[in-house]
């Protein structure tokens, strides 16, 4: 981890805290002789750090915990069944061109694929493009001969962890995981039913609704 060095005005900051905790921005800004807008980014980035607990209505506290306990460490226990949102599925033998009609009609960025409901294959908006420039013709050849098959699909569980998740976007450089859950289909074969996706913007819009509860309504 990259070790947190804080200005001097923050150091202050921290020391007024602990002193008269709780307290709200404009006391703080008085104390430094400051405007509560010149305050605002050394109080965000506190906030952010983990330095301070800011509390809506009331003020801020010292919290002195490290940047991993405020943030990972709340990721970590996440699950994944809290932040998955509906995925994008076809069968294997749609033809590519319904499937890029899909994925602009849907506005996403990968289609998962099945075969007898069982995930089989995924493909991303990079394949239909590498497709649709070449030879190949789009409205008769399937989506199953550009999909990248099973096992070589990164995916995840409800049970697993928003890290668990955003790990594998960033190790496998994909737009997009399916969620999946261990099933027996129709005829008995195993595999996994696709129940989800997490996406980069799962993951963003996560980062973004934590930072909006940790700052909302204290300025």
């Amino acid at each position: 981890m990259i070790p947190i060095e804080l200005t001097n005005r923050q150091k202050k900051i921290i020391e007024i805290v602990k002193k008269y905790q709780p307290i709200t921005s404009e006391n703080i800004a008085e104390k430094l002789n400051m405007t509560r807008a010149a305050l605002r980014p050394d109080l965000t980035i506190l906030t952010m750090t983990g330095f301070l607990e800011a509390r809506p209505k009331v003020g801020y506290f010292y919290s002195g915990q490290p940047i991993n306990n405020m943030f990972t460490d709340f990721i970590k226990n996440l699950k994944v069944e809290n932040i998955k949102s509906s995925p994008v599925v076809v069968s294997e033998d749609t033809t590519i061109y319904d499937g890029i009609v899909t994925l602009f009609l849907e506005d996403v960025g990968t289609i998962f694929v099945h075969n007898e409901g069982l995930l089989s294959g995924v493909v991303s908006r990079k394949d239909f493009l590498k497709t649709a420039l070449g030879k190949t013709d789009i409205h008769k050849v399937p989506i199953g001969i550009i999909m990248t098959r099973m096992p070589n699909i990164a995916y995840v569980i409800d049970e697993d962890s928003a890290y668990d998740a955003a790990a594998k976007i960033i190790k496998h450089e994909v737009d997009s995981i399916p969620v999946v859950e261990p099933v027996s289909n129709e005829s008995g074969k195993k595999g996994f039913k696709i129940t989800g996706k997490v996406s980069k913007t799962n993951i963003t819009r996560l980062f973004y609704e934590l930072c909006n509860e940790k700052l909302g309504g204290l300025w």
